[in-house]
């Protein structure tokens, strides 16, 4: 077999609407609203860099099927440039940019394989250093947005050929539930299929779900919500004469979404906690003096300062203000090193002795007893999920998101419930005073989080 290379990239969504974007300022939403196109063109880059042979986009190019002008523009721009260094591109489209979309009528590119929707396509990759084929690449596009047919087992590998085998594929394995269930499909209809390597889209998260073959997400290039942290890229894949493959991961985001934790444990006062929260601020515009950094910071722990952040408004308070100074930073310069705070998550509580609660014969024990059995037992929280929301059922949507809700933020729902409880039902000694009062934070678990998230 030929040695070759090749980028493996997927749900850039350009020119993505970033929901929420009229409540921050517009120097901020410019630089958001850009960043998709900024990822974009260090795809490139890195492509030119590396010198792969060939690109493969595995759906999802535009946010919308109604994709802009300004996305479709940028994107033709980035292709042809691709084509100036001699880089075939094979892409599919997805659910969100799928092909019964309004597109820019133009003159097809020759180094650019756009799969079709009736039947898995199959092209041979060449070698852009001397033209040998090295590869047959497939691929099958959304004919409309919604897919919900397994249409992996409608690729075939390409019988007698000793060539490398990629299969481009835009769909939900194994049932991700934080994703639409478009083309489902299992591991086993992937494998089973024969393929070298399974260049797959649809799902955000950059995940490779098994190596014998290749069965790879990507996730996307730049984050888009406070749902998808961490660095975002793409996979340059090197293929070598036994047939062997091996991923290198390559950051492309400009903005990078993320969730801080800083614990109120031993902040004695309001001046305090402002300090740990700018050093925190500080220590990410360290960390990342390249990036703008859109981070959610999760109070945690137990104590004094509970009540400034919850009863008072603190937390609202303080984002405002930081809000403001980036605002002003990112009019004076470029996104990097900017530091946007896109709200505060309250999960901090009032100093308990919860060992002693949980033996008490009370309300309050009984209920952090059930709150705990609910954590260890999927079915406990289930069960417990569906009674607490039984009364709002009636409603279609509710039921809806309900059915969409991963175990992860039930648990969530489950802390801030029980946290509440807590804050609600213990009675608490008041500094400075001989007698027990009791504390009622109203606003126990709320999150000051910014619209700009869509969250």
């Amino acid at each position: 077999m030929i040695p070759f290379r090749f980028l493996h990239a997927a749900d850039l969504h350009l020119d993505s609407r970033f929901a929420g974007l009229a409540h921050i300022p517009p120097a901020v939403r410019s630089i958001l609203r850009e960043s998709t196109f900024a990822a974009l063109g260090r795809l490139v880059g890195v492509a030119i860099k590396e010198q792969v042979d060939f690109v493969v986009i595995s759906g999802d190019v535009y946010d919308v099927s109604d994709s802009s002008l300004q996305g479709q523009l940028r994107f033709q721009e980035a292709l042809q440039e691709l084509g100036r260094h001699n880089i075939s591109v094979f892409l599919i489209h997805g659910n969100h940019d799928p092909l019964d979309g309004p597109r820019l009528a133009g003159t097809p590119q020759d180094h650019v394989t756009v799969f079709g929707s009736d039947t898995p396509g199959q092209v041979t990759a060449h070698r852009r250093s001397d033209g040998l084929e090295v590869a047959i690449v497939s691929g099958l596009s959304y004919p409309t947005a919604k897919v919900t047919e397994n249409t992996a087992r409608t690729f075939e590998r390409k019988p007698g050929s000793g060539l490398f085998h990629i299969a481009l594929h835009h769909c939900n394995v194994d049932g991700d539930p934080q994703h639409e269930t478009y083309s489902p499909c299992s591991r086993r209809d992937l494998i089973e299929r024969g393929y070298d390597y399974w260049a797959l889209g649809h799902i955000h998260t950059r995940r490779i779900l098994q190596e014998r073959p290749f069965i790879v997400y990507p996730g996307n290039i730049q984050g888009r919500s406070i749902k998808e942290t961490g660095p975002k890229g793409c996979y340059v894949v090197d293929v070598d004469e036994d047939g062997s493959s091996s991923l290198q991961f390559h950051e492309l985001d400009v903005v990078r979404w993320q969730v801080r934790d800083i614990s109120i444990q031993g902040l004695h006062d309001e001046a305090q906690w402002i300090d740990a929260v700018e050093q925190a601020v500080e220590d990410i515009r360290e960390e990342y003096p390249q990036l703008m950094s859109v981070v959610r910071f999760r109070l945690t722990g137990r104590g004094a300062v509970h009540r400034l952040l919850a009863e008072k408004g603190a937390a609202a308070d303080l984002l405002g203000e930081l809000q403001r100074r980036e605002g002003i930073r990112a009019e004076q310069k470029a996104y990097q090193g900017l530091v946007w705070t896109e709200g505060f998550s309250v999960e901090s509580g009032i100093e308990i002795d919860r060992e002693r609660l949980l033996q008490e014969d009370s309300f309050l024990g009984e209920m952090l007893r059930v709150a705990d059995r609910s954590k260890e037992s999927k079915e406990e929280l289930d069960q417990l999920v569906r009674s607490a929301l039984a009364p709002l059922m009636e409603n279609r949507e509710l039921r809806r998101l309900l059915s969409e809700t991963g175990e992860d933020e039930k648990l969530a729902w489950l802390e801030r419930a029980a946290e509440l409880g807590v804050t609600l039902l213990s009675t608490v000694e008041e500094p400075g005073s001989d007698e027990g009062t009791s504390v009622r934070e109203h606003e126990e678990g709320r999150s000051y989080e910014n619209s700009a998230s869509g969250n």
